[in-house]
């Protein structure tokens, strides 16, 4: 049985009476990778964060697999563009840490915790600690953490915002290739248009807030992509995206 089919139907959410996220409908099929993308403010974190169970919404659901979300669960991880690693635990610590909640066996959990730091080329640097580590390194320890655990959700808030460019892409392949391995159904929150064309399967455009979701793209193109090979079909998409998030910086107006 496929699972991971997520469905956001006709959801608000508002903090201290002020509406943060107007009445929004998103369905996740099971293994998808969709971007959200929009403005600062506009309410994608908050979105992912209901989705991820810590948000109740005001009003409208959030199901997976046809459940209920009414908070933070095993079936959904989140990656931050924070780390979030315990500094007094290594990168294994850390993972293993992460697995306790499956109750395993302590060699069934050094063993499943190492998988997952290999499988994500840290194996030989599994006993340092995050002080030791570089930023794609600490990310990669993050992504490891949480596909150790086998959800079938992913959320990803900007998780490589805070990289360089060129670590960027090699953390673009990194994710890529997990997850057409584990197919977890992925929400991935971006400011960055580009990252957006190249990793989605379809790309959801938010308004300024409160936001709600304005446009809906899917992209077919096979990977690995390339805005300069694919410029005839991904260019046109990008102009439109920047347009709809800026739509005084194509017009010339201040």
């Amino acid at each position: 049985m496929t699972t991971g089919h997520v469905r956001v139907d006709n959801v608000c959410i508002a903090f201290d009476g002020k509406t943060a996220l107007e009445p929004s409908t998103l369905h996740l099929n099971p293994g998808s990778f969709t971007a959200l993308i929009g403005p600062s403010g506009c309410g994608k974190s908050t979105l992912m964060n209901a989705i991820a169970g810590f948000v109740t919404p005001a009003s409208g659901a959030i199901t997976l697999d046809g459940r209920e979300i009414t908070g933070p669960g095993k079936d959904v991880g989140v990656i931050f563009q924070q780390y979030a690693l315990f500094p007094w635990f290594t990168a294994l610590g850390n993972v293993k840490f992460a697995l306790k909640r499956l109750g395993l066996p302590k060699a069934d959990l050094e063993a499943r915790a190492m998988a997952a730091l290999e499988e994500v080329g840290l194996g030989p640097h599994a006993h340092k600690y995050p002080q030791q580590l570089s930023g794609g390194m600490k990310q990669r320890v993050a992504i490891a953490r949480t596909f150790a655990f086998g959800p079938k959700v992913l959320m990803m808030d900007e998780p490589f915002g805070a990289l360089d460019a060129q670590t960027r892409i090699t953390m673009h392949d990194l994710l890529l290739n997990i997850w057409q391995k584990h197919r977890a159904t992925v929400l991935f929150v971006t400011h960055d248009v580009d990252e957006a064309l190249l990793l989605a399967d379809r790309i959801c455009v938010m308004s300024h807030a409160p936001g709600r979701i304005i446009r809906d793209y899917d992209l077919s193109l096979p990977r690995p992509r390339s805005l300069r090979s694919q410029a005839g079909t991904l260019l046109p998409i990008r102009e439109e995206i920047i347009d709809l998030l800026h739509p005084s910086a194509l017009k010339g107006t201040p």
